[in-house]
């Protein structure tokens, strides 16, 4: 009886069971925690396809305009997040605005959410050269209806440990918030 050739039929059985094993268990959490990350904030918030990642095969021109006219229509301005797939800190802010219902609604409130990529495969250096340099991801562009620039921020300054700060995310978001038409003074009425 030859031991050492069965082990050798059943070992070819059970390595590529074992990668299959330690893959499933290593790899699928992450892959299931992504897709937790990605997931709408809630049911009744619609959809908006600039905001959905950042996706390096889609025009940020087209996009800027799309979110234009939405912010026009809705007299909002325009939060431009400049980030990629491959930023930790980019999926951190999404995960932020995820876990903080509050500071998400109080975004979508007075903006429109537009992501452009930055990445190697599409870089979009002739959309972003309009705008101030970027010295680190994730970048925030408040901008006018019209599409005008008014603020350039980088996100190191709202980071809070591993994540964001919810006073400081707030505090920009209310300080960037389109200012509404003041309504002319009425005349002091009395005797």
């Amino acid at each position: 009886m030859n031991l050492n050739n069965n082990w050798h039929k059943s070992s070819s059985v059970r390595i590529p069971l074992l990668a299959a094993l330690v893959y499933a268990y290593f790899c699928a959490p992450i892959s299931l925690e992504h897709k937790a990350l990605v997931q709408p904030i809630t049911a009744s918030t619609p959809h908006n396809a600039t905001a959905d990642g950042y996706d390096p095969r889609r025009d940020p021109d087209k996009d800027l305009a799309a979110a234009s006219e939405e912010a026009k229509r809705t007299t909002k301005n325009i939060f431009v997040v400049v980030g990629g797939e491959w930023c930790s800190w980019c999926h951190a802010l999404d995960h932020f605005f995820h876990e903080h219902p509050e500071v998400a609604a109080l975004r979508d409130k007075h903006f429109v959410t537009m992501k452009v990529s930055m990445s190697q495969e599409n870089p979009n250096r002739a959309f972003l050269s309009r705008f101030p340099r970027i010295h680190g991801y994730p970048h925030i562009f408040i901008l006018d209806a019209n599409g005008k620039l008014i603020q350039s921020q980088p996100t190191n300054e709202l980071e809070d440990g591993r994540s964001y700060n919810v006073k400081r995310l707030k505090a920009f978001l209310e300080g960037f918030a389109p200012k509404s038409i003041q309504e002319p003074a009425q005349p002091a009425r009395g005797g």
